[in-house]
This record gives structure tokens, C-alpha cells and sequence, in this order.
């Protein structure tokens, strides 16, 4: 799938701090360098349950785990079928890791990069001397005539490390044949090199805290600039004021700002009744430390009574977000204000549609809301060292492996999060599979329907699609 280019990569890396930085200098005064990760370049730091992922991806296939303590791993989302995330540290992409949805299981993608970090004990070859050379400079086949050694659990379609054997990594690539068979081969490709971007690695040891200071001029620009954002819109329009939030990483930053701006507003949730537990906590939280004013809408009855008739919502059929967000929240502001000016947490990084979408608009379901987006420009490593340093409490799933937080069944989410979220939130999802079920009984489809997340895409006709998420 092609790159999503929704604005200037800024990830660079300083190599003295060894952290992340969102400029060409570090605070402490270093020149970084870019780091090349895939568009749109939208990485995110990783918390110990993505840590725990990918050491476990790896050490399953090539017998040790990639990430050491103490360094830090940012993860890129990059364009695939489902899920797939390159893996940053030390200031290069190291590989990605990539989930399989059709056989539900990752695999790990590796660069030379990762190299440094590890070495394989199972899924690798040796190559004679004469092979290097190619292999490493122009990506090279390994062929049976300069293959010294395949180790015997290889089979064929794997992900494998070629080293030298002086255990030199140069390169990495995918294994045409099985070992059996390559043993057997007097000529003919063993396997099939990947040439990819190179990137400089160099390790070294730093936490979230050092990041933070290592950005501190960027942080302080971009609130800066966000906070100059919200008078300003403040100032031309004369309408009460609140803050839409969700319990999610972009909502708390919006609401840091805007109460650097403006002082304490009201949170405007909008409960639309298939929250994860661990949201509504953060809404109360977040709520109680700032005390701030919590105007609730909900639109738990109305889902449950389109699902009656529309059946599930879809990635191309999506009349959830219209039923259960954008008219209570509309029939919410009507009873609470008439109208307000709403301060939403938007990113240009997330999608092309929010790329396009002005600053400042109202959505024509609610008329009396003007939205604005203070954080527009910024990255989720923005939003993150700003929420790191200002010591805001953020949604606890994030530390659990979601790197977006929503609707626990969202039929836009990856098979690989949905997968995960059945297997932490059995009990929640039960009520969801159930209503899926019978609904499947009652139209007749097939279990595949059901059982490969099939729910998620409609397939219908243009004009009965609902885009309005």
C-alpha cells in the first residue's frame, strides 16, 4: 500500500541525548539527524506492553527478543492490510512487525539495523565471502552456490538474517526454500534479499524524562502556538466555551492547552455507551484533578436501536458516529447552551480527511457546535511529550498496547486490535458478539461473516454510507 504523506516528517534523533527530537537541534544544543521513517510518520512512543510484543514476535521467530532495557522504541503505523509498525531506536528503523490477520499471528520484518541490538539463534544463514559483497551493496539473492550454512528450522516464506561467518549481518531477506531443500540445491535462489533504506543506529541508553528535555524549545513552541490559537478563535467569537473530550491522548492535550489559554472549561463527553471501563475512569479523573464541570451526552439507546434495523456499523457504512455521537452531542449543546465553541483534539497526521478539514468549521449534524483544533499541526510525539511533561493522567490502555482509544468495537480498527481486545475484554465483548450473531442468523450469512471480522465492511452502495466519523 502507498505511504500517506499528510505533512513534514519531523522525527530526527539526537545523538548525544539518545532521545527523539522534533527539530534539527536538540535542546542541549547537538545537531540530530532525520530519522527515515515510512509517511506519515506519525510515531508514537512504546510502552512496556509494545515492548513486551515485539521482544515476543522476535524471540519466537528468531529465538531472542530485539528491544534491551533502557533504550527507547518509538512505533511508526504504517500503510498495510491490516496492522503493520516500524520499529525505531537508536535513531533507525530497525523492521516492523506485521500482523498476518488471515493466519492471526504477527511476524517480524527485520532490517540490518536490528543487528545491533540482537543476533539470531534460529532462521538465519551463513554465506561464503565471495557472496557478501553483493548481498550487502545491491541487495543481492543468496544463492545455493554461496550458501555456507542454513539453520535447519527455515521454511520457506520465513523471515531470515543473513550474516558472514564472522557473524557479520549483511542482510536480511525472506527464504524462497525450505533447509532441507536448500541443503539439496546446487543452484538456484535460497533467499530473496530485501534492500531497504538504510539508517544509522547508534545505541544508547535514555527514558521518556530525557526526551522531554531534549524537546523542551519544541514543546514550548507548539504550545506556544496552540495557546495563541484558542484566544484568538476565543476572541472573535462570543459563545461558552468547552473542550470535546474523549478520554484519549489528542482530547487531553487539547484540554491542557485550552486551560493554559482560557483557565478551567467544561468537558463535553460524549458517552456513546461502548466505552472501554479505563475511559470512563480517565474522563472522571481528568475531570476531578482539574476541576472542571463534566456535561455528559449519550447515545447508548439510540445505537442499540438502529442496530435493530441497520444491522452493524461498517468502515463504509458508518452511521454510528452520527446516531451515537453527533446528534446527542447536538441535542446536548441545545439544552445546555444553544450553542458553543468546541475545542476538539484534531491532528492533520491522523487521515487525509482530517489533513483537509480547516481549523475552525461545524460539522451540518450539529450546527451549533463551532469546532476548532488547536493541536492540528502537531505529531503524536508532540502530543505525548506534552502530556509527559505537563503530568497529565492519560488513558491507562495506552500502556496496554492502544494506540487509539474509541468505541471498544469499532469496525475501523484493525483485526489485530479487535483481536486483542477480545482476548483482554472477554466479558465486553460478549455483548457485542451476541447482537452480531443473532443478526447473522437473521440475514442469513455465513460464519466467516462473524469469525473474520467480515461485520467490519458493508459493501453497499455510495449514497447509503454515513462518513460523518
Amino acid at each position: 500500500m502507498r505511504p500517506s504523506y499528510l505533512g513534514k516528517i519531523l522525527l530526527h534523533w539526537c545523538d548525544t541525548c539518545h532521545t527523539p527530537v522534533l527539530s534539527e537541534r536538540c535542546s542541549c544544543g547537538s545537531e540530530t539527524r532525520p530519522v527515515p521513517v515510512t509517511p506519515p510518520g506519525d510515531a508514537r512512543p512504546a510502552f512496556e506492553a509494545d515492548v513486551e510484543l515485539i521482544n515476543t514476535i522476535f524471540s519466537e521467530h528468531f529465538g531472542s527478543p530485539l528491544v534491551p532495557p533502557g533504550h527507547l522504541v518509538l512505533l511508526n503505523k504504517v500503510p498495510d492490510t491490516d496492522r503493520m509498525e516500524e520499529i525505531v531506536m537508536g535513531g533507525a528503523v530497525l523492521g516492523s512487525i506485521r500482523y498476518i490477520s488471515e493466519q492471526e499471528r504477527w511476524e517480524p520484518i527485520p532490517r540490518p539495523e536490528s543487528a545491533t541490538f540482537m543476533r539470531a539463534r534460529k532462521r538465519y544463514v551463513i554465506v561464503d565471502p565471495g557472496a557478501e559483497k553483493s548481498i550487502r551493496e545491491q541487495g543481492a539473492s543468496v544463492l545455493a552456490p554461496g550458501l555456507a550454512y542454513i539453520e535447519p528450522s527455515v521454511v520457506k516464506g520465513d523471515e531470515v538474517f543473513i550474516y558472514s561467518k564472522e557473524w557479520v549481518c549483511v542482510g536480511v531477506g525472506r527464504a524462497r526454500v525450505d533447509a532441507e531443500t536448500a541443503n539439496g540445491m546446487e543452484r538456484g535462489a535460497v533467499v530473496r534479499s530485501r534492500k531497504n533504506t538504510r539508517s544509522e543506529c547508534r545505541p544508547g541508553e535514555a527514558c521518556w524524562d530525557d526526551a522531554v528535555v531534549s524537546n523542551s524549545h519544541n514543546i514550548s513552541r507548539a504550545e506556544e502556538s496552540a495557546v495563541r490559537f484558542v484566544r484568538n478563535v476565543t476572541d472573535r467569537n462570543n459563545l461558552p466555551t468547552s473542550v470535546s473530550y474523549s478520554g484519549g491522548k489528542d482530547s487531553l492535550a487539547t484540554l491542557l492547552v485550552v486551560m493554559k489559554a482560557l483557565g478551567k472549561v467544561p468537558l463535553l463527553f460524549a458517552d456513546t455507551g461502548l466505552e472501554f471501563p479505563e475511559t470512563y475512569q480517565n474522563v472522571l479523573e481528568v475531570s476531578r484533578k482539574y476541576g472542571l464541570e463534566l456535561v455528559r451526552s449519550s447515545g447508548d439507546s439510540q445505537f442499540w436501536e438502529e442496530f435493530d434495523t441497520r444491522g452493524p456499523p461498517a468502515v463504509d457504512f458508518r452511521w454510528c458516529c452520527r446516531v451515537c455521537k453527533l446528534n446527542p452531542v447536538r441535542d446536548t449543546i441545545q439544552e445546555r447552551w444553544g450553542e458553543c465553541l468546541s475545542f476538539i483534539g484534531q491532528r492533520k497526521y491522523e487521515s487525509f480527511r482530517r489533513k483537509a478539514s480547516r481549523r475552525v468549521w461545524r460539522n451540518s449534524h450539529v450546527a451549533n457546535q463551532l469546532s476548532a483544533a488547536p493541536i492540528q499541526n502537531w505529531t503524536a510525539l508532540h502530543v505525548w511529550l506534552y502530556i509527559f511533561r505537563e503530568g497529565a493522567p492519560h488513558n491507562i490502555l495506552y500502556e496496554q498496547g492502544m494506540d487509539r482509544i474509541g468505541c471498544f468495537m469499532c469496525p475501523s480498527s484493525d483485526i489485530a486490535v479487535l483481536r486483542t481486545i477480545q482476548k483482554n475484554y472477554p466479558d465486553l465483548w460478549e455483548t457485542w458478539r451476541i447482537p452480531l450473531e443473532e443478526w447473522q442468523k437473521k440475514s442469513g450469512l455465513p460464519d466467516e461473516w462473524l469469525s473474520g471480522e467480515k461485520w467490519r465492511i458493508r459493501g453497499m452502495c455510495a449514497d447509503e454510507t454515513d462518513s460523518n466519523c
